[in-house]
């Protein structure tokens, strides 16, 4: 599954930026930019190996929901300046799997 791939790649490439993160002392950032990027991944592995219909689409929502989240933390770290590594190519990666992830939820839930 392309999205499978997508979400786990951007999860490894976001570990650059958390290492940097950890190495200027922005401890928090680090820790939720960690956790809710891998999340992403998780739930749409976890969502592959759905029961039904409705937990894949549960799963793909978190999934999403994770994605938003994400965002969010990479925005804040952008214009607080916590890193020098620049976050555009990530804020541009996120964005993409949102629309992916979001399209998957629509499309899925209009088949249930």
């Amino acid at each position: 599954m392309l999205i499978e791939d997508k979400t786990f790649n951007f999860s490894l490439s976001i570990i650059k930026l958390v290492k940097d993160l950890k190495e200027n002392k922005e401890f928090v950032f680090a820790d939720q930019l960690l956790r809710s990027s891998t999340s992403i991944g998780a739930n749409v592995v976890e969502a592959g190996a759905g029961q039904s219909k409705r937990d894949f689409i549960a799963k793909m929502a978190i999934a999403s929901k994770e994605a938003r989240e994400t965002r969010y933390w990479l925005r804040l770290i952008k214009e607080s300046n916590l890193t020098k590594i620049g976050t555009e190519s990530y804020l541009d990666e996120i964005n993409q799997i949102i629309k992916i992830l979001t399209k998957i939820v629509k499309t899925s839930q209009e088949t249930i």
